[in-house]
């Protein structure tokens, strides 16, 4: 199987003092209002958790009220915002995989934010850990819109874009419809070739529920972990793994969500994928059962200005089970971008100091 290797860029050595300082750890800081409890819209099986990364981030989770076109009042919209916001990089926001959280990044987000970048992690509407007691549509242009508001809100200027698995394709669909709002896009075990949910309207209205009840079984939710991970952790970490994907699960509006955009069809951005100008990261674990790496060559080929990494003994979230090295691949490629643009700006300054001279 092909391996891509790392790069060996100048640009390494911008990150060389940040990653001596790496490790998966979560951040210092307790809580986004620095009580060090949890935020009382978590479901209280969060109490239950063990993972000391998990519970470090669940605790800075916050909800930030982002009004849309298609919501009467604010959604109050869940995220781990950066400590501090900064302007000399451009902002990292990570999206997550299909029906999970904020919480997938629990041990890459400290890596990003300890070499030095502003990230957000943030819940696309209709998973996470948002207020959806009203009931907003959680469609393809409803996910897309919610997340234009977050972004004309909060981040407002171009950031990286994160799309793990099918927030793969919300990435992209996003970025062929907001260009302006994107710098850089990074696919991770990216789902991007599947042609939505199909045509589920006329089916009766208890057959996706039926199929959501299954989705929230414990035994899928096992073998779905079982699945994702080329190295299952064993024991007790193992169940703490699947009751953090779980754990969105027990609000009280997740069925409702999930089977709204069951039945609206889901994404398919197939015919978007060459539309997108932006330069790409296509990084993918060289053992994911869930999605083949042919897909990732495949997406290599078709997006216009693409680099593609592997991570080797690697499964489907290589942020999860190979943190360290993800994040390695993520900062060398945004290092790289940062290279460019100063080689650029040296090169016009050299081109003015010699029109000056003549």
């Amino acid at each position: 199987m092909l391996l891509v290797s790392m790069s060996s860029s100048p640009s390494l050595l911008y990150l060389a003092s940040h990653r001596a300082q790496v490790r998966v750890a979560a951040s210092s800081n307790v809580g986004a209002n620095g009580s060090g409890s949890f935020p009382t819209f978590l479901p209280i099986a969060v109490e239950h958790i063990r993972d000391g990364a998990a519970i470090q981030m669940a605790k800075r989770i916050e909800r930030l009220p982002v009004q849309t076109g298609f919501s009467g009042s604010p959604i109050m919209s869940s995220c781990v915002r950066p400590l501090k916001q900064q302007q000399t990089k451009d902002p990292v926001v990570l999206l997550h995989g299909f029906d999970s959280s904020c919480l997938e990044w629990r041990y890459t987000y400290p890596l990003l934010e300890e070499a030095g970048f502003e990230a957000w992690a943030v819940d696309v509407l209709g998973w996470g850990f948002s207020d959806l007691e009203t009931r907003p549509p959680s469609d393809v242009a409803s996910k897309r819109e919610h997340l234009y508001q977050f972004w004309r809100s909060y981040i407002k200027r171009p950031m990286v874009l994160v799309g793990p698995s099918l927030d793969a394709a919300v990435a992209i669909d996003f970025a062929v419809n907001y260009p302006e709002t994107v710098s850089k896009l990074i696919f991770i075990g990216a789902s991007v070739y599947a042609e939505g949910t199909g045509d589920m309207t006329r089916l009766p209205k208890f057959v996706p529920y039926a199929g959501v009840f299954m989705l929230k079984s414990l035994p899928l939710r096992l073998l779905a972990t079982r699945l994702a991970f080329k190295n299952i952790p064993s024991g007790l970490i193992f169940f703490d793994w699947v009751q953090i994907g779980y754990l969105h699960c027990l609000l009280p509006w997740w069925e409702d969500a999930t089977v709204e955009f069951m039945i609206s069809g889901g994404y398919n951005v197939i015919n978007q994928i060459k539309q997108v100008p932006h330069k790409c990261l296509v990084l993918w674990g060289e053992d994911d059962e869930i999605i083949r790496n042919k897909q990732a060559f495949r997406l290599h080929q078709e997006l216009q200005h693409a680099t593609l990494r592997q991570v080797r003994q690697c499964g489907h979230l290589p942020h999860v089970e190979k943190p360290r090295e993800s994040a390695t691949h993520v900062l060398d490629f945004l290092a790289s971008e940062n290279v460019d643009k100063l080689e650029q700006t040296s090169s016009t300054l050299g081109t003015d100091d010699q029109n000056q001279i003549g």
